[in-house]
């Protein structure tokens, strides 16, 4: 009787994966952070709130002349700061969605060496399932012929 010969053990060849919020962390740059911490501060309620307070009381100042007019109606100077602001917060809103973009990027790697691992690792399970059943057929197999043939030595022929 031939026996049925079992796949090699799993071995994992594959490089381990790695945490991708740690392996981008490790490569930001100060600048990289500084982006991130102004797009998420100029992205918030309270940067809306408070910037929304300082215009409104900007406003009423120079309406109201309770101090002095430092920027008279049409608010030429006001237009002039929150032009500066646009022009700055933009390239930085930018690069920071740069980051988030390159983030993006290697998560869709990870995700893809993962999948890749898993797909050997289901082949090799699948392989060794494969044996296990030709192994349990030849063992069915091989009790089948020795019952019958103990059966059949263990009751005499009749007529006999």
């Amino acid at each position: 009787m031939k026996f049925v010969k079992f796949p090699m053990p799993y071995r994992h060849r594959h490089p381990k994966v790695r945490n991708v919020n740690e392996v981008l962390e490790e490569r930001l740059t100060f600048g990289q952070r500084t982006a991130d911490r102004v797009a998420a501060t100029m992205g918030s309620w309270p940067f809306i709130i408070v910037q929304t307070v300082l215009l409104t009381v900007w406003v009423v100042l120079n309406v109201t002349a309770y101090v002095r007019h430092w920027d008279p109606y049409p608010f030429i100077l006001m237009n002039l700061m929150l032009s500066l602001q646009a022009a700055y917060a933009a390239p930085i809103i930018m690069m920071s969605q740069n980051r988030q973009a390159e983030r993006d990027r290697l998560d869709a790697q990870n995700d893809y060496q993962v999948n890749i691992k898993s797909e050997e690792e289901i082949r090799a399970v699948l392989d060794h399932l494969v044996a296990q059943d030709q192994a349990l057929a030849q063992i069915q197999q091989f009790l089948a012929d020795r019952f019958n043939s103990g059966a059949a030595a263990a009751d005499p022929k009749p007529g006999s």
